[in-house]
């Protein structure tokens, strides 16, 4: 197995399978090398607690070493995605904090950003009903967004007297859709419904809600057929390339392919085409 983007290729690497992963704080199964996890509060419309924040983050870091996961899903139980932040087990709190003691906290939800971003495996959420404050960084931190007409996403935090700067989203909103629409919903807190999300290309598209988890699982199964350790090149460029300009990104790019070119991934697709089969890709 290759290494993955990112991961040194001097040292040792820790990988380990995750099919039996136990999930304190939401629901976590790998089926047929995709890892679903569920926001689990569905009477409170799952919000984040100081906990879950710790596991996510943890979880999405360890993924880099999965030997079993090759695509992500995060969706909510109930009808709804994430409500945000808990009002009662967060938002509370810290009304009570010092600076220091705030400072850590933004620091930690924002690590669980850096760790999505980082995370080799591509991220598809499945998004239907409420997603709003922290839960609408966590769909806007994943790769893909799947969603359904009665979906709600807001980025609340102005309605609460905080800046719309929460978690890297005035850095990733803007390039979802646009800087003129991104400042409206960071200054304004409104709801974006799911047909405007997808008009402005927040949602990649709609689905029944019905169908929604179904969809999604379609679409991680047939990301986790393709080349593994090319989509997590791809992710790689695709997140550092942000802070490049042309001529610097042509030339990563271009180290990028020539070590995907080195990958046997690459040499099993020319092989079966031609031989004009279907390539088995294995992520070396």
């Amino acid at each position: 197995m290759r290494h993955l983007p990112g991961q040194p290729h001097n040292l040792p690497v820790n990988r380990r399978a995750f099919k039996g992963h136990q999930a304190t704080h939401f629901q976590f199964a790998v089926k047929e090398a995709t890892a679903t996890i569920t926001l689990n509060r569905p009477e409170r419309k799952n919000p984040l607690t100081f906990e879950s924040y710790v596991e996510l983050r943890d979880l999405f870091r360890s993924l880099s070493f999965a030997t079993d996961v090759k695509t992500v899903i995060i969706t909510g139980a109930g009808e709804n995605f994430c409500s945000g932040g808990d009002v009662h087990e967060i938002i509370g709190p810290l009304t009570k904090l010092d600076m220091p003691g705030l400072l850590a906290f933004t620091q930690l939800t924002g690590d669980l950003v850096k760790a999505m971003r980082a995370c080799p495996q591509p991220i598809i959420a499945a998004i239907d009903g409420i997603c709003v404050g922290a839960g609408a960084i966590l769909a806007l931190a994943s790769d893909i967004r799947l969603g359904t007409a009665r979906c709600k996403v807001a980025f609340l935090f102005t309605r609460v007297g905080l800046a719309g700067c929460d978690m890297g989203a005035c850095a990733m909103l803007p390039r979802v859709i646009g800087q003129g629409r991104a400042s409206e919903l960071l200054f304004t807190g409104r709801n974006m419904t799911g047909e405007e999300a997808e008009r402005w290309g927040f949602l990649n598209r709609i689905c029944a809600p019905e169908s929604l988890i179904a969809e999604a699982a379609r679409l991680a199964a047939e990301l986790a057929s393709g080349p593994t350790f090319a989509h997590a090149m791809t992710k790689k460029m695709l997140h550092e390339e942000w802070n490049m300009g042309v001529d610097q990104a042509i030339d990563a790019e271009a180290q990028a392919q020539a070590t995907c070119m080195a990958t046997n991934d690459f040499h099993r697709a020319y092989h079966a085409f031609v031989s004009k089969q279907k390539p088995e890709f294995k992520g070396d």
